[in-house]
C-alpha cells in the first residue's frame, strides 16, 4: 500500500511538474512573465519566491494537477511599464507556442524515459509463446504452444525482429486495434522455421484488456506447468502434490505448459462435477502418477474447476538492450506510435466502436504505478512514459478547459484575424468543463468496478 501510494505521488508530480515546466519555459522564452508555478492546487505546502523573477513557486496541497499563472490583463490590471511582458499582448505564435509546450513536454519526457529503459536494458520474458486457447485465432492459424516469434511485421510491410514477449504483445494491440494483418516469422518447438498471417477483422475489440488477448490466444509467455505453491486443505494438498512438481501429462495429454494446464483445470469444472485426473509428474527426477480431483467453484455467476496451487514457473528471460543512437531512434518511434494509438482509441471511444470501459482513473492509475514500481525501475519508467503521453495526447485534443481547446480558439483567430468572443469562451468553457467532469466520473466508476470485481 505504502509503495503504491509513493510511486503513485512521484509518478502524478513528475507528471503535472514536466507539463507545467513546457508552459513555463515556454513563457519565458517568450518575453512573458510568469507569475506563479504550482505543482498541485489548494492551499500551499511549501513553496518560495524568486528575488529575480518575482515568479511564486509552490506545492499545493491536492497533487493531482498543477498551473502557471502568467501576467495578463484579462485576469487583473496589469501596469503600464509591463505590459510587454502580457500573455494577452504575445503575437499569436507565441501563445500558441507556450500552450502546445505543456503536452509536447510530455512527450519528450516519454522518450527520454523510453530511450533509458533501451539504453540501459530491460530484463523481460523471451517471446515464446504458451498454448493457445480452444477457438482462438491463434490455435486457428496452427499455433501449439512452446512456438518462438522471430520476426513481425504489419501485411505489406518490412519484417522487424522480436526482442521478447511484451515487443510481440505491442505488436499484437496494434494490429488488433488497428484491424491490421500481421505477418509473423516464427520457430516450432522442433526446430522448424514457419511464418502465417494473423487476421483481425473479426475480432471484438471494443475494450482491450486481458479478454482481446484471450481472443487472440497469447495472454502470456510460455512458463512452465510447475506447482509453485499450495493452499491448504486445497485438492492439490489432498492428492498429494507439492511446490516444485513439473506437470507432465494429466489423463495422458502432454502439458506443454501453465496456461494449458490452468485451462484444462478450470474447465473441468464448467458444465460438471469435476472428474479425478491422472497426473503425471517430475519430483526430483523422479516420475510420480498422482489421482487429482479439481473442485468445483463458482464465483461471479460463472463454474470453473480448481485445484487450489499456484500453477506457473518462471519464463525464460532475456535482456533487451539497445545502443546510444537506437534507443533514442526506438524511443521516437515508440512515442509516436503510442500517441497514435492513444489517439485512435480516444476516437473510438467518442464515436462508440470502442467502450468507455477503456477509460482509466486516478485509481486505476495507482494501482499499475504500484505494481510497476514493485517490478523495477526500468517498468516504472516505462509505466511513467505511457501516462505521460496519455497526458500529452490528452491535452492536445480540441476540448474547451484542455489546452488543445486554447490551440483551437488559436486557430480560429489565425484564419479569421479576430480572437473568440468573451461570450462564446464563456459557453465553451462551460461545455469543456462538463464533458471533461463525465470523462472522469466514468474513469472513477470504471476504477471501482475493477476493484471490486
Amino acid at each position: 500500500m505504502l509503495l503504491t501510494l509513493a510511486a503513485f505521488l512521484i509518478a502524478i508530480a513528475l507528471l503535472v511538474a514536466v507539463h507545467e515546466w513546457g508552459h513555463f519555459a515556454m513563457a519565458r522564452a517568450c518575453g512573458v512573465k510568469v507569475l506563479k508555478f504550482s505543482i498541485g492546487f489548494g492551499p500551499r505546502v511549501v513553496g518560495w519566491t524568486s528575488r529575480r523573477s518575482g515568479t511564486a513557486y509552490q506545492i499545493g496541497l491536492l497533487p493531482l494537477g498543477g498551473f502557471v499563472k502568467m501576467l495578463d490583463e484579462r485576469e487583473e490590471p496589469v501596469a503600464q511599464a509591463e505590459l510587454k511582458f502580457a500573455f494577452n499582448r504575445k503575437p499569436l505564435k507565441s501563445r500558441a507556442a507556450i500552450v502546445a509546450a505543456g503536452p509536447v513536454a510530455n512527450l519528450c519526457l516519454a522518450v527520454l524515459l523510453y530511450a533509458c529503459v533501451n539504453w540501459l536494458g530491460v530484463t523481460e520474458p523471451e517471446a515464446l509463446v504458451s498454448k493457445p486457447a480452444a477457438g482462438s485465432i491463434a490455435e486457428k492459424a496452427g499455433f501449439a504452444g512452446g512456438e518462438r516469434i522471430l520476426q513481425a511485421g504489419f501485411e505489406g510491410s518490412n519484417l522487424q525482429d522480436v526482442e521478447s514477449f511484451e515487443d510481440f504483445r505491442w505488436w499484437l494491440t496494434r494490429a488488433a486495434l488497428e484491424a491490421k494483418a500481421l505477418d509473423l516469422v516464427y520457430q516450432t518447438g522442433q526446430g522448424a522455421s514457419r511464418s502465417t498471417t494473423l487476421s483481425f477483422q473479426s475480432l471484438d475489440v471494443t475494450h482491450a484488456d486481458a479478454s482481446m488477448f484471450r481472443a487472440i490466444g497469447f495472454v502470456s509467455p510460455q512458463s512452465p506447468a510447475r506447482i509453485t505453491a499450495l493452499m491448504p486443505g486445497s485438492a492439490a494438498l489432498v492428492a498429494g502434490l507439492q511446490p516444485g512438481d513439473i506437470v507432465l501429462q494429466v489423463d495422458g495429454l502432454p502439458m506443454v505448459d501453465a496456461t494449458q494446464l490452468r485451462e484444462l483445470i478450470s474447465h473441468s469444472g464448467v458444465s460438471q462435477m469435476p472428474q479425478p485426473q491422472q497426473w503425471l509428474i517430475q519430483r526430483n527426477g523422479a516420475q510420480l502418477l498422482l489421482t487429482v480431483t479439481p473442485r468445483q467453484q463458482h464465483e461471479a455467476g460463472q463454474t470453473f474447476g480448481r485445484v487450489g496451487a499456484m500453477i506457473g514457473g518462471m519464463p525464460s528471460m532475456v535482456q533487451v538492450r539497445y545502443g546510444f543512437w537506437s534507443s533514442i531512434e526506438k524511443a521516437l518511434g515508440k512515442t509516436w506510435e503510442v500517441s497514435g494509438l492513444t489517439l485512435r482509441m480516444m476516437g473510438q471511444i467518442v464515436t462508440g466502436a470502442a467502450s468507455v470501459r477503456n477509460l482509466s482513473g486516478p485509481l486505476t492509475i495507482a494501482d499499475y504505478a504500484g505494481r510497476s514500481a514493485a517490478m523495477g525501475l526500468e517498468q516504472f519508467m516505462v509505466f511513467l512514459a505511457l501516462i505521460s503521453i496519455s497526458l500529452g495526447v490528452l491535452n492536445l485534443l480540441p476540448l474547451p478547459v484542455l489546452d488543445g481547446g486554447h490551440l483551437m480558439y488559436y486557430g480560429w483567430e489565425g484564419v479569421t484575424g479576430r480572437a473568440v468572443s468573451e461570450a462564446w469562451l464563456s459557453v465553451l468553457q462551460r461545455v469543456g468543463f462538463a464533458v471533461l467532469l463525465v470523462m472522469m466520473s466514468i474513469a472513477i466508476f470504471n476504477d471501482l468496478s475493477r476493484l471490486l470485481s
